[in-house]
């Protein structure tokens, strides 16, 4: 599959970086799309339409990180990050002679409903509600109202991706003061909350693997298909950092915890249980569907031997 071109917009945030580095690894040509120091800028109509004219794939990305405090700046800039940018992508779509033949939008499996109860899946997934999911929401429905014959869309609902610099910074930062017991504030106790994930290569992996699976549009859960409960979230953190305690967190301790790291409860709280089954039913196989092998390769932390009798 060498030899693509790539557009990227939002290539600036972990993610984007990370994809860039391995669509050039594989020999794909990738042209970035973003404010600054990228090779299109937002609002130069012209340049973006040269560079979507004839890609074989186009990735949005673009969108500031929810992994802060919502303020009502930043609740804006929230929105509009996405909004504004998914719309200027697709107008570009509409208008060029050869538009991609794939487009992938980012999106979040927030998009789903606190779930405690059940696992939420691609054909039975219910929407939630609240500032994250009204977010969500409005950017699959701008993504969708620019489509074309002979463009694919994809929205790609991941859940919590890992890697370095994601959204494990905060959690990993809360076990290593010894903030990392089992969260006890909330709608859900840790024995329930659930906590969906998936590691950014199979992000990537899952990427490719759509791009040669033409059966795979709309709306697409990608998560890794073990999710865990938050206590064995937390239990997990704690063995790979050598951290032997944790406090349980009640609210008012992740609303200080939160603040102090610069970021919002609702992250913390919201039990999320995402399962991929369109991609599981299409054959997709995780390289990463276990939690404490994905955190170890991230943070470099082999695992212990066992101890010989």
């Amino acid at each position: 599959m060498s030899g693509q071109r790539i557009v990227i917009a939002g290539a600036s945030g972990f993610m984007g970086r990370y994809f860039a580095r391995r669509f050039r690894e594989d020999g794909d040509t990738v042209v970035t799309v973003g404010r600054s120091g990228a090779d299109v800028v937002w609002g130069d109509t012209a340049a973006l339409e040269a560079a979507i004219d004839g890609a074989d794939l186009l990735l949005n990305l673009a969108g500031k990180s929810v992994n802060t405090r919502y303020s009502d700046k930043n609740r804006a800039a929230i929105f509009s990050s996405r909004l504004l940018t998914t719309g200027e992508l697709g107008r570009a779509v509409e208008t060029v002679p050869n538009p991609p033949a794939l487009w992938l939008n980012s999106s979040t499996a927030t998009i789903y409903r606190h779930a405690d109860d059940r696992p939420m899946t691609d054909a039975d997934g219910q929407i939630g509600n609240g500032f994250s999911v009204n977010v969500a929401t409005a950017w699959e429905r701008e993504f969708f109202a620019h489509s074309r014959d002979g463009v694919r869309q994809v929205a790609l609902r991941m859940a919590i991706v890992l890697g370095d610099g994601s959204a494990l910074s905060p959690l990993l930062s809360l076990t290593r003061i010894g903030l990392g017991g089992p969260h006890v504030g909330g709608k859900t106790a840790g024995a329930r909350q659930m906590f969906s994930w998936v590691h950014i290569d199979d992000v990537y992996r899952a990427i490719r693997f759509i791009q040669t699976d033409a059966a795979i549009d709309g709306p697409v859960n990608v998560a890794a298909p073990r999710p865990v409960t938050n206590r064995e979230l937390m239990g997990t953190l704690r063995r790979v950092l050598g951290v032997p305690f944790g406090l349980p967190l009640t609210r008012w301790m992740l609303e200080l915890g939160s603040f102090a790291i610069h970021t919002e409860t609702e992250l913390l709280l919201k039990s999320r249980w995402v399962l991929p089954t369109t991609l599981e039913a299409e054959g997709f196989e995780f390289e990463h569907p276990e939690l404490e092998g994905a955190v170890r390769a991230i943070t470099g932390t082999a695992a212990e031997a066992p101890r010989v009798p």
